[in-house]
């Protein structure tokens, strides 16, 4: 590469005149200034977006949720260790104060919503049950294709407190198709409800179980039954498949102890416990077979008892294990059944029942065993975990939840015209605030460049009678002219100069004595009172619109304690309508109503920092101006006042004589 001549940059530099020199420069930091400010201005966009528009992996399904936490359900090895297929199946979530924020839900858990991982699909879900005050929950979420030897997430949200969110519990919709009937055995005094949504309620109420593995269950004493109704979604075909299933626990040992029964003439279908090992016996037109024994069970313990029929063989399933069958086909089975015994003879179940489940389909071992691990107390853990709650970062979401929600949605209307009125207030304030503070930054600037130049014509004012009244006004061509307009223009003391420039010149026109150039004192105290009475035109400027501040300072508080007062008004006088003194009732309308006091101080805060701040300023000015106004007639008495004949002191234009209009001094 060849390298430059130092020769010919010397010359190109010896060519520029100062002010192209100057030119230039002022050019280069414009342009570094420029991108200095581009730069900052696509940090700031840069930022905004990130905070107001999360990123794709961060995605937030609603901004009205404030609160979220990320459910995995993990059938790998180090999880749940299920290697069959899943599929689509309803998940059971225990909430506890360990994983769940009660106290920023809604008291019925109405804000609860579930959504796939995509960030985007709702899942039907719904609610056993929901206390806050011991703090626990029991919910059911359809999860979608879950998928063995895996990881499957979903997303919990909550905490939405705007007030108009609604409960979105589907029963129907968290269990698929198939699924015929589902008892969870929370009611009391009345018949299972059946959450399947095909209506398969109870014929008659049980004991209920507060004690049992998953909210409340069924108690049975090996005498009564609870029945279900024959129905058309009930019915078995024959060779049909099914899936029975439910969590039991047994009190002490019995010999063929029938948890559920049913029969159609000469066919049916038992499920029992004998002697702790429990069994599937199907009646056909082929006789009767039950299936094989295993282990039996521990009494007074919890297991999941599955029963799958599936031509041409019935299986039994305990804890999600297969435990024992037999080649047997179903009969078609029409009629109603009975849990708790078979109603005629033989021995009824006396324990603990809950959850049971049918389906008109022969479900999965993966099916089975996710559900034995999912429902159990102390397996639960292995398959699902609850990440960490993460909370919206938008600055939205503080107006659409939490305390900020309920006073929005707590303001009465007289409320919302006071903070209206205010609002409008606090526009007006911050724009004269603004606005003022720019117009006294450029006054200053034009009036730090008008004294740099002033200094050179301070110590000779022979700029000030020359003929050309515009060379006058400008200083000389120094100030005010070409490139200096608009710094002129914002200039204090360069109108208070002009205004002396003017009358200086009007004054010598008028008292010229021959070649002399001489001021009197009284045309000195005429060129004063001009002076002075631009500084009053300049001061009135200078101050114009502060009363707006002052206004706001005053009545902004006093119009939020208006709000407030009959926000508090409204609200003792719907209590007392009413007749019924809650705390929950009343505190979010005294809230809302202090918020006008609130958003008063909030008018007049910011106001009373600017008024002082720019009343400084303006003082400051004002001062430059009084100072100046001396040193210009001062400077006016010494240059254009006629010298004393013995050469003594020359006295001022303000003495005593002269302000009395005892003469003209010779």
């Amino acid at each position: 590469m060849k390298p430059a001549d130092p020769s010919a940059g010397a010359w190109s530099m010896t060519r520029l005149s100062p002010e192209a020199t100057g030119r230039e420069t002022r050019a280069t930091v414009r342009g570094a200034r420029t991108r200095a400010i581009a730069g900052l201005a696509r940090l700031l966009r840069a930022g905004a977006i990130a905070v107001l528009v999360p990123a794709a992996a961060h995605a937030w399904w609603n901004s009205d949720w404030t609160l979220r936490e990320k459910i995995t359900l993990d059938t790998t090895e180090s999880g749940a260790a299920i290697t069959d297929a899943i599929g689509t199946v309803p998940v059971l979530l225990r909430l506890a104060d360990g994983n769940f924020r009660f106290a920023s839900a809604q008291a019925d858990g109405s804000d609860l919503r579930f959504v796939a991982e995509d960030d985007k699909t709702p899942l039907a879900y719904h609610i056993e049950r929901f206390d806050p005050v011991l703090g626990e929950a029991l919910v059911w979420v359809k999860v979608p294709d879950v998928k063995p030897a895996g990881r499957t997430s979903f997303w919990l949200y909550y905490a939405n407190g705007g007030g108009k969110v609604t409960k979105a519990d589907d029963p129907k919709g968290t269990y698929d198709g198939e699924t015929v009937l589902v008892y969870h055995f929370g009611e009391h005094g009345q018949p299972a409800f059946d959450f399947s949504g095909n209506n398969n309620a109870a014929l008659n109420a049980g004991t209920p179980d507060d004690g049992a593995l998953v909210g409340t269950g069924l108690r049975l004493d090996g005498r009564n039954t609870v029945g279900i109704p024959a129905a058309p979604s009930l019915a078995v075909a024959d060779r049909d498949s099914l899936t029975w299933s439910a969590w039991i626990k047994y009190v002490a040992p019995q010999p063929n102890a029938v948890l559920y029964s049913r029969r159609d003439s000469a066919a049916g279908l038992l499920i029992g416990v004998d002697n702790g090992v429990p069994y599937a016996e199907v009646t056909n037109a082929y006789g009767t077979r039950r299936t094989a024994a295993g282990a039996p069970l521990a009494a007074n313990s919890w297991h999941h008892l599955a029963v799958v029929a599936s031509s041409p063989k019935v299986a039994v399933y305990v804890d999600g294990s297969a435990y024992g069958s037999a080649d047997v086909l179903l009969p078609a089975l029409t009629t109603s059944a009975l849990i708790g015994g078979f109603g005629t003879g033989g021995a009824g179940y006396a324990g603990e029942i809950d959850e049971l489940q049918i389906a008109r389909v022969a479900r999965t071992a993966g099916a089975l065993k996710f559900a034995a691990v999912n429902q159990g107390a102390d397996t639960a853990a292995k398959l699902v975990s609850f990440g960490a709650e993460e909370q919206q970062t938008s600055w939205l979401s503080a107006f659409k939840g939490g305390y900020v929600g309920i006073i929005i949605s707590s303001l009465s209307t007289d409320g919302w015209v006071v903070i209206g009125i205010l609002g409008v207030m606090s526009i007006v304030s911050w724009t004269v605030m603004i606005r003022k503070a720019t117009h006294l930054n450029r006054v200053v600037r034009g009036n730090a460049e008008f004294l740099s130049h002033w200094r050179y014509v301070a110590n000779d004012l022979s700029v000030l009678d020359n003929g050309d009244a515009d060379h006058a006004r400008t200083m000389g061509g120094r100030f005010g002219g070409g490139g200096r307009r608009g710094t002129a223009r914002d200039a204090a003391l360069f109108r208070i100069y002009q205004i002396g420039v003017e009358e200086i010149q009007l004054r010598l026109s008028a008292e010229r004595n021959g070649n002399a150039k001489i001021l009197s004192g009284r045309s000195l105290e005429a060129i004063r009172a001009s002076l002075d009475g631009g500084l009053v035109r300049e001061t009135q400027q200078l101050n114009s619109q502060l009363v707006l501040l002052t206004i706001a300072i005053s009545g902004g508080p006093f119009l939020g304690l208006l709000g407030t007062v009959i926000g508090v008004m409204i609200t003792f006088a719907a209590v007392a309508a009413a007749g019924d003194v809650n705390v929950n009732a009343i505190a979010p309308g005294i809230a809302a109503a202090l918020a006008a006091t609130v958003a008063g101080l909030g008018v007049a805060i910011p106001s009373l920092f600017g008024y002082n701040y720019l009343l400084t300023r303006v003082k400051a000015i004002t001062s430059d101006l009084h100072v100046f106004i001396d040193e210009f007639v001062t400077k006016l008495a010494e240059f254009y006042s006629e010298p004393p004949d013995d050469g003594g002191t020359l006295p001022l234009p303000f003495d005593d004589e002269q302000t009395t209009g005892a003469g003209k001094p010779e």
